[in-house]
């Protein structure tokens, strides 16, 4: 849901072409399968389609050439920064740090709940994104000239 959610908000900004995003699960037992069908449907209703999507396992992605990760829970983070240890480490965050009023707190994994934790997971992406993508453009200036064009 992030992958898509984030790459749906840089093409609105016509950001497309100054990001790579991909995502990638921290298990391989998932690597090629599809979304759940919560999450393509709940994107759907916001005219993103995730179907096309596969699962990754962060084995599969050459991390030390991303500049930033951004991570939904602290697991993962953990996982990740095990993962990372080199000197050359990307920029390592939980994605609700660049939200000031939840800094620290968590996204839920939905798969165990139902349809509305899909919902919610999806509204925690959008602050999220927005947030981090605010960042970025502040981070990195040019990207403020891309989004005029």
């Amino acid at each position: 849901m992030a992958e898509g959610i984030f790459s749906a908000l840089i093409a609105q900004h016509g950001l497309q072409h100054c990001f790579s995003v991909s995502s990638a699960g921290t298990v391989p037992y998932q690597r090629d399968s599809p979304p759940d069908n919560r999450a393509t449907e709940v994107l759907l209703r916001h005219n993103i389609n995730i179907s096309a999507l596969r699962a990754q396992c962060i084995d599969d992605v050459d991390l030390h050439a991303c500049e930033w990760i951004f991570v939904m829970d602290y697991e993962n983070y953990e996982e990740v920064d095990r993962y990372l240890a080199t000197l050359h480490r990307p920029r390592l965050h939980l994605m609700m740090d660049f939200v000031a009023e939840h800094s620290g707190e968590e996204i839920p994994d939905p798969y165990y709940d139902g349809f509305d934790a899909f919902e919610q997971v999806k509204e925690h992406l959008f602050l999220a994104s927005e947030h981090i993508l605010a960042m970025l453009m502040a981070h990195y200036p040019h990207l403020q000239e891309a989004a005029m064009q």
